[in-house]
């Protein structure tokens, strides 16, 4: 009976969350993570070189890929995942993305500000004459 409930949890806990187990289970989550890791990044750089993806739709193709890889990243070697002690995690997570967010965006909104407001280069160069 004992055997039976330990299968079952086992096969409830999310990818990365092996709390449970052996040094065997671990290791095989890094293993399959790693793998994952392997292959959105071959696929980043096939999609880049050849000629088989339609030309302008890469740049959104790499992006999709690169997403795919942080979460590849943050369930099997960082372990977050939706359980219950895992809030804090993804609450700091979040913060830590809307800081950088916030950033690159001010600092976009800043140099967009800039570039329209400044004095052209050819003006700048006949009040050096």
């Amino acid at each position: 009976m004992s055997d039976q409930t330990s299968d079952q949890h086992r096969i409830d806990l999310a990818p990365g969350d092996e709390r449970e187990g052996g040094v065997g289970l671990r290791v095989l989550g890094y293993v399959t993570g790693l793998g994952l890791a392997l292959l959105l990044t071959a696929t980043s750089f096939f999609i880049a070189g050849t000629d088989l993806v339609w030309q302008p739709s890469i740049p959104v193709a790499i992006i999709v890929l690169a997403i795919a890889q942080m979460g590849v990243h943050l369930v099997f070697f960082l372990h977050l995942t939706t359980g219950p002690d895992n809030t804090n995690n993804v609450m700091a997570l979040a913060f830590g993305v809307l800081i950088v967010f916030l950033v690159i965006g001010g600092s976009l909104w800043i140099m967009a500000n800039l570039n329209q407001n400044m004095m052209p280069m050819d003006q700048i160069m006949q009040m050096q004459r």
